[in-house]
């Protein structure tokens, strides 16, 4: 009741009732001096009715968002009496005004950064945080087979979005990288084996998802049935691969036994595997990246 006993506290807080608001942008609201404005937040503040975040070189003020039974029942009784007082319709005119100039800044940086965004946006957040989001649309209760996981890349990736992932390699080493990576993340199970004998049992996975590894494998179309085997009646197949190319240098250099892979070959390997609804989408070339440029195809089991 000290708290709110002050009209200008009590109008601080209805207007804190609706967002976030920083000191300066409560000056230019009340019309009041900083230092007084300062004084009613902290009393606010040790009473519990106000809180703060920093971001930046600023703090930001709002209400309490979980305030006691008492004091609820005391701010039903006192806001209507504050908003009735003469000065609620200014404080909100006042208010729009400072949240009308705060989107302004928001809509004057980026008309100055358009032409650097990508870049900007990169360098902070990383070249694929805009796929990344994607990851959410996976089924939590899953089971996703990383076939061929190398050293753990996609499965370290993939794991906090569903239940289960079993990493399938038949090198002894990229297991080990693939351990000391994946921190003993209690939802990933590694296996020892190869793709042509996946140590899968039947309709044991969701997703079944090769990453970069088909072109290193001798009888891809014998991988794909593999695939399928171990996928559940509605499991999904995901391939990610270089599309064709004619740089032998890959094959003698980095150990490639397939130069990519064409539409029509997967679109047939896949369909006699037992698969169904085949897709196959070309990525953009990227400048930045010297390798060939890459397509992902996806298909379903037949049921």
């Amino acid at each position: 009741m000290s708290a709110l006993g002050d009209l200008a506290r009590a109008r601080i807080l209805v207007l804190l009732e609706r967002g976030d608001f920083t000191v300066s942008e409560l000056v230019q609201v009340f019309q009041l001096p900083q230092s007084t404005v300062s004084r009613h937040l902290k009393v606010l503040a040790d009473d519990g009715w106000v809180t703060s975040r920093a971001s930046g070189r600023s703090r930001y003020y709002r209400m309490a968002r979980q305030l006691d039974p008492a004091a609820q029942g005391l701010w039903k009784l006192v806001r209507p009496d504050v908003v009735s007082a003469g000065h609620h319709e200014d404080d909100e005119e006042r208010a729009l005004a400072v949240r009308v100039r705060r989107r302004e800044r928001s809509k004057r940086f980026f008309a100055s950064a358009a032409h650097r965004w990508d870049a900007l946006r990169e360098d902070l957040y990383g070249a694929d945080s805009e796929l990344l989001p994607l990851l959410g649309l996976l089924d939590f209760h899953a089971t996703v087979g990383d076939l061929g996981t190398g050293t753990g890349h996609f499965s370290a990736r993939v794991a906090p979005f569903v239940a289960h992932v079993i990493a399938v390699d038949g090198s002894q080493e990229m297991l080990d990288a693939a351990r000391r990576r994946l921190g003993g993340r209690s939802n990933v199970e590694l296996r020892r084996g190869e793709l042509e004998a996946l140590p899968v049992r039947d309709a044991e996975l969701d997703l079944a998802v090769l990453t970069l590894v088909l072109h290193y494998v001798i009888d891809p179309p014998t991988v794909l049935r593999e695939a399928c085997r171990a996928l559940s009646p509605r499991g999904r197949l995901l391939i990610m691969d270089m599309r064709l190319h004619s740089r032998e240098g890959l094959l003698e250099d980095i150990g490639h036994v397939w130069p990519g892979f064409e539409r029509a070959t997967l679109a047939e390997w896949t369909s006699d595997a037992g698969f169904r609804d085949f897709t196959y989408q070309a990525l953009p070339a990227r400048s930045e990246a010297p390798g060939p440029p890459l397509f992902v195809a996806t298909a379903a089991r037949s049921e």
